[in-house]
């Protein structure tokens, strides 16, 4: 049995799919007001709790092998990216769970102490490889899923929306690869015990998605590139007013003004510890091309 945190969430959800297509049990911890109907038809076995509630943690567990933690913040890093992870990993090893993935993010590792996602991540980081529990930490780039609304919208208007420098470089991974590498963690061999950048096969500079998207939808692109100082404008004003959205703002602004790619070597080596190859963003968005619904 798979418990599966976030698993309504584009990755979670994703992972789900995957172990339910490979005929796995699998139990989804989801919120009330969450929309899991998706999951229910697939088969998985639905948890209804709340991941800042300790003996929902608790009760979560029972009779699991495999947790992958999926889940993200909602603005709220301490309880959720940091303490409810650490309760996780407290009750996996009361549990005697076999192996734990923790899906964190490109560049936990840096330093960026403005973000309090990026803090809390790369705490429980370091908490879990202490722990003594078997563990795979995959540091994702950026979710191709998150390109699909842009995608969309170029396709219906041609205008893309770049904030800040647009050379700055990503590797932006297949959610649906970053899902089946979060399953097959927990049995192959050389995932164990490792922390793996996840990333797509291409090194892309911001200013080359409209491109790829360009030849997709067969349009010329408008590019609209404002400067990054006016996020930095508006953080600080909406931060003075609600102090949940000022630190989403901050983990937004460390995401965009800055790199965050998988060197040529660190996609060769996923590769071949998995067995696969990464998918491209531009087969990616092929795909899912006028299938909202999935994305």
């Amino acid at each position: 049995m798979f418990l599966v945190t976030g698993a309504t969430g584009s990755v979670g959800r994703r992972i789900v799919r995957v172990l339910r297509e490979q005929i796995i049990p699998v139990r989804a911890f989801v919120r009330l007001s969450s929309n899991y109907e998706e999951l229910e038809h697939r088969g998985a076995e639905i948890f209804i709790g709340d991941l800042r509630v300790d003996k929902d943690i608790e009760k979560a567990l029972q009779g699991v092998r495999y947790v992958i933690s999926a889940h993200g913040s909602d603005s709220d890093a301490f309880k959720l990216d940091y303490r409810a992870n650490i309760e996780l990993i407290d009750r996996s090893l009361e549990n005697n769970v076999e192996h734990f993935v923790y899906i964190s993010v490109l560049g936990a590792d840096r330093g960026y102490r403005e973000s309090s996602v990026f803090k809390a991540k790369r705490e429980v980081e370091k908490y879990l490889v202490a722990s003594g529990l078997k563990y795979t930490i995959l540091r994702p780039s950026g979710f191709a899923n998150n390109i699909l609304p842009l995608a969309e919208r170029f396709r219906d208007s041609g205008i893309y929306l770049i904030i800040g420098d647009p050379k700055n470089r990503s590797s932006i991974v297949s959610t649906d690869d970053l899902a089946k590498i979060a399953v097959d963690s927990v049995k192959v061999e050389g995932a164990k015990n490792k922390i793996l950048p996840v990333g797509g096969p291409d090194i892309l500079k911001r200013e080359d998605i409209p491109r790829i998207l360009s030849r997709l939808f067969k349009r010329e692109p408008i590019i609209i590139n404002p400067p990054l100082f006016l996020l930095d404008g508006l953080r600080s004003s909406l931060g003075l007013l609600n102090s949940e959205l000022g630190e989403g703002l901050t983990t937004l602004r460390t995401l965009l003004g800055n790199e965050f790619f998988c060197t040529k070597e660190e996609i060769t080596n996923l590769e071949s510890i998995y067995e696969m190859k990464m998918e491209s963003l531009e087969s990616f968005v092929g795909r899912y091309l006028g299938s909202s619904s999935e994305g």
